[in-house]
């Protein structure tokens, strides 16, 4: 898994690569935090285009930061999952509570 940060203005965006498994969440979990913590952010965007597979550890980092951000209200958004992992994200009803789009443009559009 590779993850690569970008912040513009109270917006994160968080493009992941590889598979999103228990090896990498945390790690994840914790640089995604560290950001949430030291700056205003109030969008957090998670850019699955290039993760191939997501497990139950991944989903719980979704999750656990839906809340972080929900708690503050913020808003977080999913985009660019490829099937296999769209899939897996309306089986788990992660897509009940954060939105999925096909494109970061697609969020700034909406």
């Amino acid at each position: 898994m590779n993850a690569d940060f970008k912040q513009v203005r109270d917006t994160l965006v968080v493009r992941i690569s590889g598979e999103l498994d228990m090896l990498v969440a945390d790690q994840l979990r914790q640089e995604i935090d560290r950001r949430l913590d030291n700056t205003s952010i109030s969008t957090l965007i998670l850019n699955l285009e290039k993760v191939s597979f997501i497990d139950s550890s991944g989903l719980g980092v979704i999750i656990g930061r839906y809340k972080k951000v929900s708690a503050q209200q913020g808003r977080m958004y999913i985009v660019g999952a490829c099937p296999p992992v769209e899939k897996i994200l309306h089986f788990s009803g992660i897509n009940k509570l954060v939105p999925l789009y096909r494109s970061e443009k697609d969020v700034v559009s909406n």
